[in-house]
């Protein structure tokens, strides 16, 4: 998963920068408009993060200039314009989310989330399949080298929520939110209840669960080498 940064303060970039590196991010990073739009034209980025008032090109302009040119990249725009119009406007151009200044890096990591869980909605395989374990949204079944774990109801959720995202760290909010929305809360304690259920399940048929605890963080689907 690869990130664009586009932001002209160099301290808030680089906050940016390093907390998604510890997140598992692959990230490059400018602070000037006109190479942020060739970094973006010329490279593939799933996510591009972007500031709209930059030196030399500004963000609402990079950001027509990508739409214009066919560039599918998501892009959240970081802005310290706060009225209704400004959001509009950055959304009509083609900006997938708007996240005004200042905002807590946990809520940023959050959206960053959303947004691309949002496009894996509409890409991704019914089927994936981890190191033996195959999770199958078609038929709503959890299977380790061809043998099925009966799983709850939450436990599936949070085996589905975890699979779809496999290689990046997912916090206990964008979990809790994929098992019982945004009315209700599964804790921290609740997840890895379930998800020793999970490991207990799948210990019994001879396999591991690929599921990681990144402290502090949240949980990760690790890839088979």
């Amino acid at each position: 998963m690869k990130l664009l940064i586009i932001e002209d303060s160099e301290a808030l970039r680089r906050g940016i920068v390093v907390g998604l590196n510890n997140l598992g991010f692959t990230l490059d990073e400018t602070g000037d408009g006109s190479a942020g739009l060739s970094m973006a034209l010329s490279h593939h980025y799933d996510l591009i993060i972007l500031d709209l008032m930059l030196p030399n090109v500004d963000g609402m302009s990079i950001l027509r200039t990508l739409r214009q040119q066919g560039i599918q990249s998501k892009v959240l725009i970081l802005s310290a314009k706060i009225l209704p119009q400004d959001r509009i406007d950055g959304l009509m151009q083609g900006a997938d989310d708007y996240l005004t200044k200042p905002f807590s890096f946990e809520e940023l990591h959050a959206r960053i989330l959303a947004i691309l869980r949002r496009g894996e909605l509409v890409q991704q395989d019914n089927r994936q399949t981890v190191g033996g374990f195959c999770l199958d949204l078609e038929t709503m079944r959890f299977t380790y080298q061809g043998q099925e774990i009966e799983l709850t109801r939450n436990e599936f959720k949070i085996i589905e929520c975890l699979f779809s995202a496999k290689g990046r760290v997912v916090n206990v909010e964008m979990i809790s939110e994929s098992v019982v929305g945004t009315f209700d809360y599964l804790s921290k304690n609740t997840i890895e209840s379930h998800l020793s259920s999970v490991r207990k399940k799948a210990r019994a048929i001879g396999g591991t669960l690929p599921v990681k605890n990144k402290r502090g963080f949240g949980y990760f689907v690790e890839e088979a080498e």
